[in-house]
């Protein structure tokens, strides 16, 4: 018996919401969701299905009808192959709109919360060349353009340089220009390309794990410093030195040259020995007049302007007037935790990540911070009875999980704890919801602020200040 064919075609669909991972949302005929990869709200579409489940349909506009008036030209001529950037078709005012909408559902349907009236949420002045980090990956069989498989013509140029297609883990777009990172971040990438295949240096093979260069890092901060890192497959001096010494003497404004020779399975550096080639080996950020020691495998938000606004929101919910304990949870480098320290009386930071640790005592050393101390290890093992005995009752929390939200039993020691205040930053406000959910018999919601970190992608932060009832 011949297979059922799941593909449908809806002609005339209004696309009506925007929903998560940047997909837009139409409905079925017969009420069913319908997500869409190429869509803008407003506009009028006929959608191919390609996946279907029993409550939803995923599929992509095939015939646009009408054109929102939410839309805009996109900037990059990558848009649409890339992964990144999925809303770059959408006026950023729209993005914003949908982005606080999103919160806010998420707030009330999920957590069942019941929010003060919501502050407006702060866009990014700058909407491109906004990350201080990118990372890229070389690729001896580039992706191929529907013109380029179709052509009789030999393809005599599969070297690239670029980003992961969505989905396709050993397929990397060649990428010409990005518009999210500012100058020199393309020249670089482009001079390192270039020199490449002029000196027939072997790209890799994810497949075969073959070749020579691997991955391509490069970190920027606000105040000029500039870190580039190479990843070579293999080791090979004459190459490798070669490659390196061109890239010092085109850019002398690199503060730190850095590689790793990585063979595993993998390209994380995290298990890797970074070897600094030419000048430090970190780059400064700075804030208020702190400086923050970054280095190869450091964690840091990769908005800095962004941070500075997030981090101000932070400071101002939790209110803090020079007589208050401060317990920061989910740590990270302790930036949070140094911000706020000279609004506190002691701050004590947690964090799971050892060289986390290591970096916010340094960081915290370099701009002589006193009164703030740092402790690593699992947070629902660290954050128990005993460290409370030892460490005193906090005033306030401070907590910035990751994507995941907190541990139940990390929530559940807050709880025992009872802290005046907790304030909650959050990178994904469906994990947030279900976390203020428990926290909701003993806390009130008093103010929540989104803050965009990430125009022309649906990601969003939000922080929630809760006093108690």
């Amino acid at each position: 018996m011949a297979r059922k064919n799941r593909k449908q075609l809806f002609e005339k669909v209004e696309i009506i919401d925007a929903g998560a991972r940047g997909k837009s949302v139409a409905k079925a005929p017969d009420g069913r969701v319908i997500f869409v990869d190429n869509a803008v709200p407003g506009d009028v579409v006929d959608i191919q299905t390609f996946k279907k489940r029993k409550a939803y349909f995923e599929g992509t506009a095939v015939r646009f009808h009408e054109l929102s008036d939410k839309r805009t030209t996109p900037v990059c001529e990558h848009f649409g192959t890339c992964g990144g950037c999925k809303w770059q078709h959408m006026t950023y005012k729209h993005q914003l709109a949908f982005k606080q909408q999103e919160v806010t559902n998420n707030l009330v349907r999920l957590g069942r919360i019941a929010l003060p009236e919501a502050e407006p949420i702060l866009g990014s002045k700058k909407q491109f060349f906004y990350r201080n980090k990118m990372e890229f990956s070389f690729s001896d069989s580039r992706w191929l353009t529907k013109e380029e498989i179709n052509s009789d013509q030999e393809l005599s140029d599969r070297n690239a340089l670029g980003f992961h297609i969505p989905g396709m883990w050993d397929k990397i777009l060649d990428i010409k220009k990005c518009h999210l990172q500012a100058d020199p971040s393309n020249a670089i990438r482009l001079a390192v390309k270039e020199f490449a295949a002029q000196n027939e240096l072997e790209f890799f093979n994810t497949r075969n794990q073959t070749g020579f260069l691997r991955t391509l890092m490069i970190r920027t901060s606000s105040i000029g410093e500039i870190m580039v890192l190479i990843q070579f497959f293999k080791e090979d001096i004459e190459k490798r030195e070669a490659l390196l010494d061109h890239l010092k003497k085109t850019f002398p404004q690199v503060t730190s040259l850095q590689y790793v020779i990585n063979n595993k399975g993998n390209d994380t550096i995290y298990d890797q020995e970074v070897i600094c080639y030419a000048g430090r080996d970190h780059i400064f950020e700075e804030m208020e007049g702190l400086q923050f020691k970054i280095n190869a495998k450091s964690f840091y938000q990769t908005n800095s302007d962004q941070a500075y606004v997030l981090y101000k929101t932070t400071r101002d919910f939790a209110g803090l007037n020079g007589e208050e304990l401060v317990f920061d949870l989910y740590t990270g480098t302790g930036t949070i935790a140094q911000f706020i320290a000279k609004k506190a009386k002691k701050v004590v930071g947690v964090e799971a990540v050892p060289d986390a640790i290591t970096a916010a005592k340094e960081n915290a050393k370099h701009n002589g911070i006193k009164n703030v101390d740092f402790y690593v290890g699992d947070m629902k093992k660290v954050f128990n009875d005993e460290f409370i005995n030892t460490h005193g009752q906090p005033d306030v929390i401070i907590t910035d999980p990751p994507r995941d939200g907190m541990h139940k039993d990390v929530v559940q020691q807050i709880i025992n704890i009872a802290p005046k205040k907790i304030v909650y930053v959050s990178c994904n406000s469906a994990t947030q919801a279900r976390d203020l959910a428990i926290l909701n018999n003993l806390y009130k919601v008093t103010r929540t602020q989104a803050v965009d970190m990430f125009p022309q992608t649906h990601h969003i932060e939000n922080v929630v200040l809760l006093e108690k009832r």
